[in-house]
């Protein structure tokens, strides 16, 4: 029987420290990810933001709104990340 096998012969610790890896992993993709999607959204709408609002200045507030929306992208990233690390303990 070799050091990292049990009484049954099964590699069943080296699958543990595998799966123990896999929660910060899937934290930090479902973060990643929604900072990415976020920052792709914001690329293409604040630079047609910015020339909406040269040529028509009233548009400014709603620009402002819509350039904030794919940010909740972000929180729902972290929040979901918060949670996977949560299934850590």
């Amino acid at each position: 029987m070799g050091a990292r096998e049990n009484e049954y012969g099964n590699l069943q610790g080296v699958v543990n420290d595998m799966v123990d890896w896999g929660i910060p992993i899937g934290a930090g993709i479902a973060f990643g990810m929604g900072a990415i999607g976020t920052g792709m959204a914001q690329m293409k709408i604040g630079s047609a933001g910015a020339g909406t609002v040269a040529e028509r200045p009233e548009t400014f507030g709603l620009m402002v709104v819509l350039v904030a929306i794919p940010e909740t992208l972000v929180i729902l990233g972290f929040v979901v990340a918060a949670m996977i690390m949560i299934m850590l303990e």
